[in-house]
């Protein structure tokens, strides 16, 4: 008796394979002395490392300005987004950035995100970085979802790649937010399959 084929294979990543991922990440990380950024920051300017956890945290405020940015033409969305937007505004707060309050947690009902435009002061000291300002919402709920997954996804392997150009404790604290980010973009695009 043959065996019925599945009616449907799964797509996308599965909770063992994310967990995987998590976990050979951190295997190649590995343990740092630490002894390059001391070495570094005898230059006088900011280290590698300073400079790679200002870039995360600018990275992770622009995806938080993105969530925002759907909140706002997506309110409806706000019970599904709201948990992931504040774990992005975490992920800039760990990387020593200064996260800014939801406009949803703010009571701002305007249609627009918190202030895209205002120059935030760089964590390394130097002149402020405008953040981008992100790019048009989708007018579909299902597409907007799909534009967060993609970032998140986008940005989650960016930071594997930077993992081995960083010493141990940042890039232990990298590995752990793009699995975060993968976590996310898999959360995100659950529900429209």
């Amino acid at each position: 008796m043959p065996l019925p084929l599945p009616s449907r294979t799964p797509s996308g990543p599965r909770r063992r394979s994310l967990l995987a991922s998590a976990a050979g990440a951190a295997l190649l990380v590995g343990c740092s002395s630490g002894t390059e950024e001391s070495e570094e920051r005898a230059g006088g300017g900011p280290s590698a490392t300073e400079r790679a956890r200002a870039r995360a945290a600018r990275d992770s405020g622009e995806l938080a300005a993105r969530y925002d940015a759907v909140l706002a033409v997506h309110p409806a969305l706000a019970v599904r987004l709201a948990p992931l937007r504040a774990e992005v505004a975490r992920h800039v707060e760990a990387f020593g950035g200064a996260a800014k309050a939801s406009p949803s947690a703010t009571g701002s009902a305007s249609g627009s995100p918190a202030s895209p435009t205002t120059p935030t002061a760089s964590p390394t000291g130097s002149a402020p970085v405008p953040p981008a300002v992100p790019s048009a919402v989708p007018i579909t709920d299902t597409d907007a979802l799909a534009g967060l997954a993609a970032a998140e996804r986008a940005l989650a392997d960016r930071r594997v790649t930077e993992l081995l150009d960083v010493p141990g404790e940042l890039a232990r604290l990298l590995a752990s937010v793009a699995a975060a980010g993968a976590a996310h973009a898999y959360l995100l695009t659950e529900g429209t399959r």
